[in-house]
C-alpha cells in the first residue's frame, strides 16, 4: 500500500483540534441552551475527537506506521471510530462532519490534501450534517458550518492556482497553505456565530451564542495551530454563560439523554425515527447498513434500546440525566461566580448509591458524586448509567451500598464509556469507611483496591425497628432488632438493643461512627451515654428513613 505523506500531519492535526477544545470546553459548556441546556456541548464534542485520536493511535500501534496505512483505511475508521464515540447532538453532528469530510477524502484516492480537497471536504462535512438532522436549525452548528465551507469556496474561487494546488508531494507550502485558507474558514464561522441569536430565538432570549457552532470554530482554530506549530489564532470569546428563564429550554418534558449504537447488517436509519420519536423527542439516527448511532431524549432509556433487539447489538451505551445536568450547571457556575474558577476534571471520582440527606452530605464531604437511592435503596442500571456519567472524571468507583445495587451497577459499569469500577459495599456506613481511600489521581482499578483493603479493617453494625414479628418468638414487630455485620445480635428495648451492638463494635476498635436515622428513639447524648467508652464515638446525622442507626467500627 502507498505511502500518504499528508496522512503523517492527520493525528497532528486531530490533537491540536482537541488540546485547544479542551481549553475552551468549560466556556463552551456554559454557552449550551439549544436544543437543551444541559450544559455539555463541550464536552459531548471532546468525547467525539477523542474516540477519533484513540483510533489513530490503535492504527499507530498495529505495527505499520501511520504514513504506511493508507488513506482510505484510515478515514474510514476514523469516520466509524468519530459515529460510536459520539455523544449528544452536537457529538452525533460533528460525527457527521466527520463522517462527511471522509467521504470526500476517499472519493478522491491519491490526489494530495490541499486547499482545494479541503475546501471539498467542508462542503460535504456541511452537507451530511444537515441530512442527519430531521428538522435542521438555522443559528446552530449547522449554519455556522455550512457558512465557513462556503467562505473557502469563495476564497478559493479568487486565488490563482499556485496558490491553492500543490504540485508535488513533498510541496513544504502545504501546511501554510491550508492553515491561511482555513483562517479565512474561522473568520467566516466567527460572523456566523455571532449572527446565530438573530437567527434562533433559543439563544436571543438566553443571551448567548451557539455553543456548538462556536465550538467549531475553536477546533478550526487548534487545526490551524498544528498545522503552523503555533500558537492557535484569536477566537473570540463568547463567556456570558446562558440564562436559563424558560421552562423549554431546561428539556422539562423528558429526562434522559440516551445515546448508543447497532450493529448489524443491511440496517436502515431513516426506518427508526417515528418508533423512537413515539418515545422521546430530539431524535437523531445516522450511520450506515453496518453501524447505526442513535440519540433520543426519553424518559425510558430500556424501551430506546429495547426496540432494536433482535435487529442487531446494542453497545456504547451512555445515558445521561438532563434534570441532574441542568441542576449541576447552575451549582457550578454559581461557585464560579463565587470562586472566580470553576473544579477541573478529576482522573477518577466516586458516586455513592445512598439515601438520607446526612448521609448524602456525609458522602459529598468526602468528594463522592452521589445517586438518591430512594427508601428502597434499588436504582435502576440507567439511574446508576446516568449517576457515572455527572461523575466529572474519566473513570468512576461505584460504591453500591447495598446488595439490592450490585447487578445493575456492574452491569451500568459494562454499558459506561467511562472506565467503572464496582466494589460491592453492602451499607452506606461501609461506603463511607471506603470512600476515605478515593483519590482522584489514581485510576478506578487502584482506587477499589485501597477501599477494599480499607473495608478489611471494618465492622459494621445497625439498630432497625423489625419490620415483622419474628417465627421464633424472639421479638414483635415495631421492636429493635440489632446486627453486627450481617448477623442478628440483639432486639427488644431501643436502648438495650444500641448498647449491645456498641459494646461488640467496642471491641478492639480505634473510632466507632454512629450515623443517626431520621426516627432514631435517642438523642446523640443517649447515643453517647451507651457507650463503653464515649470518647471512641461520633454521632452524625444520617437522615436514613429504615434504620435507626448505622454503625461502623475501624
Amino acid at each position: 500500500m502507498s505511502a500518504d505523506p499528508s496522512l503523517v500531519r492527520f493525528r497532528a492535526v486531530v490533537d491540536g483540534a482537541l488540546v485547544h477544545l479542551e481549553s475552551r470546553r468549560t466556556e463552551i459548556n456554559d454557552l449550551n441552551v439549544f436544543p437543551v441546556a444541559d450544559g455539555d456541548t463541550g464536552d459531548n464534542m471532546a468525547l467525539t475527537l477523542s474516540a477519533v485520536l484513540e483510533e489513530l493511535d490503535r492504527l499507530a500501534d498495529s505495527g505499520r506506521a501511520l504514513d504506511d496505512i493508507g488513506r482510505d483505511e484510515i478515514v474510514d475508521s476514523v469516520a466509524r471510530a468519530a459515529l460510536l464515540g459520539a455523544r449528544g447532538n452536537s457529538g452525533v453532528i460533528l460525527s457527521q462532519l466527520i463522517r462527511g469530510a471522509a467521504e470526500e477524502l476517499i472519493s478522491r484516492p491519491g490526489e494530495l490534501v490541499d486547499p482545494v480537497l479541503i475546501g471539498a471536504a467542508m462542503a460535504k462535512a456541511a452537507d451530511r450534517a444537515y441530512k442527519s438532522v430531521r428538522e435542521p436549525a438555522e443559528g446552530t452548528i449547522l449554519t455556522v458550518m455550512r457558512e465557513m465551507a462556503l467562505a473557502v469556496s469563495h476564497e478559493l474561487a479568487h486565488l490563482p492556482p499556485g496558490a491553492t494546488r500543490l504540485g508535488s508531494e513533498d510541496d513544504p507550502r502545504q501546511n501554510e497553505l491550508i492553515a491561511t485558507v482555513l483562517e479565512k474558514a474561522i473568520a467566516a464561522g466567527e460572523a456566523s456565530v455571532r449572527r446565530g441569536p438573530e437567527l434562533l430565538p433559543a439563544l436571543r432570549e438566553a443571551g448567548v451564542v451557539d455553543a456548538g457552532g462556536y465550538a467549531v470554530t475553536i477546533l478550526f482554530a487548534g487545526v490551524v495551530a498544528a498545522l503552523r506549530g503555533t500558537q492557535a489564532p484569536e477566537v473570540e470569546r463568547h463567556v456570558a454563560p446562558a440564562k436559563v428563564t424558560h421552562p423549554q429550554h431546561e428539556s422539562s418534558t423528558f429526562r434522559f439523554c440516551t445515546n448508543f449504537a447497532v450493529s448489524g447488517r443491511e440496517l436502515d436509519p431513516t426506518g427508526w425515527i417515528a418508533k423512537l420519536e413515539a418515545l422521546g423527542d430530539s431524535v437523531l439516527v445516522v450511520g450506515d447498513d453496518r453501524t447505526l448511532k442513535v440519540h433520543v431524549h426519553t424518559d425510558e432509556p430500556e424501551r430506546a434500546t429495547g426496540l432494536f433487539a433482535g435487529v442487531g447489538e446494542v453497545s456504547h451505551l451512555d445515558v445521561a440525566d438532563m434534570h441532574a445536568q441542568v441542576v449541576e450547571r447552575e451549582e457550578r457556575l454559581a461557585a464560579a461566580t463565587t470562586n472566580g474558577a470553576a473544579a477541573p476534571t478529576a482522573c477518577c471520582g466516586a458516586l455513592a448509591v445512598a439515601t438520607g440527606e446526612g448521609l448524602q452530605r456525609l458522602f459529598e464531604d468526602l468528594g463522592v458524586h452521589v445517586l438518591d437511592g430512594g427508601p428502597t435503596m434499588n436504582p435502576s442500571t440507567m439511574e446508576l448509567l446516568a449517576g457515572i456519567h455527572q461523575v466529572p472524571a474519566e473513570q468512576v468507583v461505584v460504591l453500591t451500598n447495598s446488595p439490592n445495587v450490585r447487578m445493575a451497577a456492574e452491569r451500568a459499569a459494562e454499558l459506561s464509556e467511562k472506565a467503572v469500577a464496582v466494589v460491592p459495599t453492602r451499607s452506606m456506613q461501609a461506603g463511607l469507611a471506603a470512600a476515605i481511600a478515593l483519590h482522584p489521581d489514581r485510576d478506578a482499578a487502584e482506587n477499589a483496591a485501597a477501599m477494599e483493603r480499607e473495608l478489611a479493617h471494618v465492622r459494621t453494625g445497625g439498630v432497625a425497628p423489625a419490620a415483622r414479628d419474628d417465627a421464633d418468638g424472639r421479638f414483635r414487630t415495631g421492636d429493635a432488632v440489632g446486627y453486627v455485620d450481617d448477623e442478628l445480635v440483639a432486639w427488644g428495648d431501643p436502648q438495650k438493643t444500641l448498647a449491645d451492638v456498641l459494646a461488640r463494635l467496642d471491641d478492639g476498635a480505634e473510632l466507632v461512627t454512629c450515623i443517626a436515622g431520621a426516627d432514631a428513639p435517642l438523642d446523640d447524648d443517649g447515643v453517647l451515654a451507651l457507650a463503653p467508652d464515649a470518647e471512641k464515638v461520633e454521632v452524625e446525622p444520617g437522615g436514613q428513613p429504615a434504620w435507626w442507626w448505622l454503625l461502623s467500627a475501624q
